[in-house]
């Protein structure tokens, strides 16, 4: 599948911005939450080792569910899950921690690359196919990756691979309202978005007084919740659009609120 090829090349990026880290880095706290580096590394490593169980072992998967309900249920958080979970695996340091999520997404490459993309898995959600988990999981790296970039005052250099991210956007459009317990409004926007190497890529019907235009990365990014879209130089037209672009969450789970105006950027240094 070359959507396994696009998380593979999605993880390298990530690997040559962590690859550079000393073991005191992964404590620094980025602007997503209070999530440190360790925090969003762990995050990834933990759900590419859910997706190859998924495949491969669905009762080492189930038992995953399990603890996470339990966590959650009991008023903790995902940096509580994830801590305990490197705890067991002795994964006590930054450095160890790059390791065992650079081996495992590797492992998620081989796995992935000969599934049949049609089989479905199961996932925190409804189930899904080999090939929607994949794009979720270059999604989840992509959206996380963000805020390493931002806080060590990297420009990330996007490719086309990321009209997967987008697609995802757009597809979950009704779900961005739904999970807010709101009505999503018909007909859906039509999204004209410029590629990372200037092609443009469009979605549902043209209409004039209900659509958003602009950069793919800047619509990922507000869809991924990364930026708030007063931060980006999209172009909405029609108040469909605009409240769509105010509550979008392309992720499951609970509703979530996109960050504050001004609250996620690039630190300059």
């Amino acid at each position: 599948m070359q959507e396994t090829v696009d998380f593979e090349n999605e993880c390298k990026a990530l690997e040559a911005l962590l690859i550079k880290l000393k073991d005191h880095d992964y404590n620094t706290e980025t602007q997503f939450k209070t999530w440190t580096i360790f925090d969003i590394l762990a995050h990834l490593h933990l759900w590419n080792m859910a997706a190859i169980w998924t495949l491969n072992e669905p009762h080492k998967f189930d038992q995953l569910m399990v603890e996470v309900i339990k966590v959650f249920q009991g008023g903790q958080t995902h940096q509580k899950l994830q801590k305990e979970w490197c705890k067991k695996l002795k994964l006590n340091s930054g450095e160890c921690l790059f390791h065992a999520w650079q081996n495992g997404y590797k492992q998620v490459v081989e796995h992935f690359m000969v599934a049949n993309p049609q089989k479905r898995v199961k996932w925190g959600g409804p189930d899904m196919s080999v090939k929607s988990c994949i794009i979720a999981r270059q999604m989840e790296t992509w959206a996380h990756s963000q805020a390493i970039f931002d806080i060590l005052g990297m420009d990330r250099v996007n490719t086309d691979s990321l009209k997967n991210v987008a697609h995802i956007g757009v597809t979950t459009y009704s779900w961005s309202f739904r999970v807010k317990e709101l009505t999503p409004p018909n007909p859906k926007p039509y999204v004209r978005l410029t590629s990372p190497s200037g092609k443009i890529w469009e979605w549902n019907e043209p209409q004039n007084n209900n659509k958003i235009t602009g950069l793919a990365e800047e619509f990922s990014q507000v869809v991924t919740q990364c930026r708030n879209i007063k931060d980006t130089n999209l172009k909405c037209y029609g108040h469909t659009a605009s409240t769509w672009m105010t509550i979008a969450q392309c992720f499951a789970g609970v509703s979530e609120v996109p960050p504050a105006k001004g609250s996620r950027n690039k630190i300059n240094k």
